[in-house]
């Protein structure tokens, strides 16, 4: 596949969509998107008391207890 190439008269407004702009902008889709994927993990892995609340030490010390538990497992 060759590069993609801008729309005439777009060139410009294509030379300023850059990742750093984006965050820079805040757009709400982003945001959204990622709250979207943070429930749908929870889910996954069957919290059900998940909420975006829940700080990251919680969070992360739920990842390393089960990783733990799933260690343990396949020695």
């Amino acid at each position: 596949m060759g590069p993609m190439l801008a729309k005439p008269g777009f060139e410009e407004k294509l030379k300023k969509r850059t990742l750093t702009n984006l965050y820079n902008e805040r757009p709400a889709w982003p945001a959204n998107v990622h709250r979207e994927l943070d429930a749908a993990v929870a889910k996954a892995y069957g919290w059900t008391d998940y909420s975006e609340s829940m700080s990251d030490e919680e969070i992360l010390g739920r990842l390393l207890k089960l990783n733990l538990e799933r260690s343990r497992r396949n020695v």
